[in-house]
């Protein structure tokens, strides 16, 4: 059984843009792939995904487009934008530089 880890405060944000930065997706599709990804280390519940999805598409980071999913339902696929792609690389740049920090004093 795979323990369920809790996300650090502004994770989810980068999470997501890495995600559809591999093409656009809708929420589910999102969340599934991070679930799939870590193994179910990374549960994102649906609440804070949507709330997340919809604070990045107000920035500009992520634009929706209305589609059909892959069971022929209406859905919002989001995909990344040139500023997203911009803010990831600087998160991407944050969050090394954060780890290798941590690990200078845990390891």
């Amino acid at each position: 059984m795979t323990r369920s880890l809790e996300l650090l405060k502004g994770t989810l944000d980068v999470l997501i843009l890495r995600t559809v930065e591999r093409g656009a997706m809708h929420g589910y599709g999102v969340s599934r792939w991070i679930r799939e990804r870590t193994g179910g280390r990374l549960a994102i519940e649906d609440a804070a995904l949507y709330q997340a999805l919809h604070r990045l598409e107000r920035k500009g980071w992520i634009a929706a487009e209305w589609g059909t999913s892959e069971n022929n339902r209406r859905a919002k696929f989001y995909g990344l934008t040139s500023l997203g792609r911009a803010r990831l690389e600087r998160a991407l740049t944050e969050w090394r530089e954060y780890a290798q920090a941590v690990d200078a004093v845990l390891l």
